[in-house]
């Protein structure tokens, strides 16, 4: 697990797996922990990265609810989780998916927990809005189209977007949404992107607002081909692996 601090009180930390990005943000004596790493072994060492950096972890928020973004509990397990509405809807809607979804990658990997994954009932957090985390405000944006689901989170104080799925720099965007609203989520984050000093997105190294920018148009690009195109679509130049490739033939399945 690679850690870089993005501003004083912004710590993103990035799994080996999938590269998933967990983000610590902290003001005055608080901290939250946004989504999660993969691994045990990152998850175990989590707790020790927040108390040496200061970060006093009192709460985790979700930007949605695929699997991979809810495992915060096994670092912290007695912080409360928070999320939009829709996403606490989708885990209530879909009870124990997350949990199967975590059996299948473990039992395919090998991966050994200490315990089954928790999920106690999640907070509903109004989306769009504000949740207050010690002195200040992190302002939150809907982010569904990647899923039915989802939220984007806005730090103002430090210039730092979280926006889960989107804006990947390894991967394509993958629909289990629709088009229509990934691209509505796209324009929502694009003035987001122009102000902010550092992106973070679900899956890669966190970013800069140009690259940030770049993505943005490239995956734009790409949504509104595979709509007008289907599998006709061309993929972004720098993620065109084969697994980009499946993604791609499943989105044009779904579109």
């Amino acid at each position: 697990m690679r850690a870089v601090g993005l501003h004083a009180d912004v710590i993103v930390a990035t799994s080996r797996v999938f590269q998933t990005t967990c983000t610590l943000i902290r003001s005055g004596g608080e901290a939250f922990c946004i989504d999660s790493p993969v691994l045990p072994d990152e998850l175990d060492i989590l707790p020790a990265l927040a108390d040496q950096a200061g970060f006093t972890v009192v709460g985790l928020l979700a930007t949605h609810a695929d699997w991979d973004h809810l495992l915060g509990r096994y670092a912290f397990p007695e912080a409360p989780l928070g999320c939009a509405e829709t996403t606490a809807a989708r885990l209530v809607g879909h009870p124990g998916e997350a949990q199967r979804r975590l059996r299948e990658f473990d039992d395919q990997f090998y991966v050994e927990r200490p315990r089954p994954l928790s999920l106690p009932g999640a907070q509903q957090l109004p989306v769009p809005g504000n949740v207050d985390v010690g002195e200040r405000e992190l302002v939150l944006q809907p982010a569904d189209g990647h899923t039915e689901d989802g939220m984007a989170i806005w730090v103002p104080w430090a210039g730092v977007l979280v926006c889960g799925d989107y804006l990947s720099p390894v991967e394509i965007p993958m629909l289990h949404g629709s088009a229509q609203a990934y691209l509505a989520t796209l324009d929502r984050l694009e003035p987001l992107v122009e102000q902010a000093e550092h992106i973070v997105p679900g899956h890669g190294a966190p970013l800069d607002a140009v690259r940030a920018a770049a993505i943005l148009r490239e995956d734009r690009a790409y949504l509104e081909a595979l709509v007008e195109h289907g599998a006709g679509a061309k993929l972004p130049l720098a993620r065109r692996s084969a697994e980009q490739r499946r993604i791609h033939a499943a989105n044009a399945r779904r579109v």
